[in-house]
């Protein structure tokens, strides 16, 4: 054991506790049959909780932690700190990019050595730990020769780069025993329309996928392939942009029943929807496989990755993934990092733990308006004109006969209210 930790002891349940501890949060607890923690199957993200250093837009490194440097003993100590931390939460997940969790090489070689030997240890540490893999994903953004995309990029050699990282990445996740294995397209996209060739990029794109599936298969991978969805920023136009849009490229290139989403609320705002909206469209179109949970500074114009505290919006984005029947090989990964004044290693822990907390109210709430039938009801009377003879018939016909119809009967309809307040005001009683 490291002192990174200062003998943080594990965190338990604790309503009244003065000191570390959750509050709402108890794994044991039922929720519609199912244990807490099974609904809500909480994931560690290994980049922002290790591998971020504490910069801004304006201003770089703040945290000072004793792994970092691009050295094997580095990794070797974080991936230790890591597992510990995940026994101090007591997660039963965590995610990594491949960037995370080595050192990058001077060769492609040399960086799977490194890669190789951390997923060695991974294997060694999740023998003695009930923390296992929600997914694993590759990094192909950050280094310079990503510059201008990875599966889109215009050069072949940086395509071929891409596809052998992935396939490592495929291989380790498979090997771990993953539940997922997400694509985020972090530069695939375009600065200006005046260099870029959008038909060949979307099809390179496509192909990209295609292949990936392919193998998923050809090695017998059971988990989900997952697209993250992300409108801008890192580049001016990200061609995943939303929901919807991942859902038409899946559809052009025939994935659909292939590959699900993986969405994140701070993504879902800055496409201008709400994190609710995207998880009722995916599940309406039956992709939806993961989320990552965090919040959007609402001042701010960029992706701040915020530890969620927002009670109402966390119970409206769990009532979607109830609706849906749950997470199945999903989760909720904690897509978010300390702000850069948040120095402590015990700033972690509570990041963590308060959004465990905040989570657990969520889901709670949205477990009781389901049970008590609070918002379906109202909505079922609304509709409740589409469940008539009539209006089944009039579906099933033509044009010509629906407008013979309005003149015959002499249709003069009234609108109806919506009753948003009310619903809201319903809402309001459970968060």
């Amino acid at each position: 054991m490291s002192n990174f930790f200062n003998g943080i002891a594990k965190l338990r349940y604790d309503p009244d506790a003065e000191d570390l501890a959750f509050r709402h949060y108890d794994p044991d607890e039922t929720v519609m049959g199912k244990r807490m923690e099974d609904h809500l199957r909480f994931a560690v993200a290994y980049w922002h909780s290790f591998a971020w250093p504490g910069g801004d837009p304006f201003g770089g490194q703040t945290f000072d932690r004793p792994w970092w440097g691009e050295t094997m003993e580095g990794a070797r100590l974080k991936a230790e700190i890591a597992f510990e931390m995940f026994d101090i939460l007591g997660v039963p997940f965590f995610c990594w990019h491949d960037h995370d969790i080595r050192p990058e090489g001077d060769s492609f070689a040399e960086s799977k050595r490194n890669f190789d030997e951390i997923i060695d240890l991974f294997e060694q540490k999740m023998e003695s730990s009930k923390t296992r893999l929600l997914w694993g994903t590759a990094n192909l953004f950050s280094h310079r020769r990503f510059m201008s995309g990875a599966a889109t990029n215009p050069d072949p050699d940086v395509y071929a780069w891409s596809a052998a990282t992935v396939k490592n990445c495929l291989d380790a996740t498979h090997r771990l025993k993953g539940e997922n294995y997400v694509l985020w397209g972090g530069r695939e996209g375009y600065e200006t329309l005046l260099n870029t060739d959008m038909g060949q990029e979307l099809d390179h794109m496509g192909r990209f996928l295609s292949m990936v599936v392919d193998y998923k298969h050809k090695i017998g991978f059971e988990g989900q392939i997952l697209i993250e969805p992300k409108p801008q920023e890192p580049t001016k136009h990200q061609y995943d942009y939303d929901v919807a849009t991942v859902f038409g490229f899946l559809q052009r290139f025939g994935l659909e029943q292939e590959v699900k989403v993986n969405i994140e609320q701070g993504h879902a705002i800055l496409a201008g929807h709400s994190f609710e909206h995207e998880l009722a469209l995916a599940r309406e179109l039956g992709i939806l496989g993961s989320i990552d949970m965090n919040r959007n500074d609402y001042q701010s114009g960029w992706d701040t990755d915020q530890f969620p505290n927002n009670v109402p919006e966390v119970a409206l984005a769990y009532y979607e993934v109830l609706k849906a029947g749950g997470f199945g090989r999903g989760g909720t990964n904690f897509d978010a990092k300390l702000r850069r004044q948040s120095l402590d290693p015990s700033d972690l822990i509570a990041a963590h733990a308060g959004a465990m907390d905040v989570c657990a109210r969520g889901l709670k709430a949205a477990a009781r308006m389901l049970e008590d039938d609070a918002l379906e009801a109202p909505r079922r009377a609304r509709y409740a004109g589409w469940d008539t003879d009539a209006a089944k018939k009039m579906l099933a016909s033509d044009l010509e006969t629906v407008a013979a119809r309005v003149e015959a009967d002499n249709l003069n309809p009234e609108p109806r209210s919506g009753q948003q307040e009310k619903l809201e005001n319903i809402v309001n009683r459970y968060v």
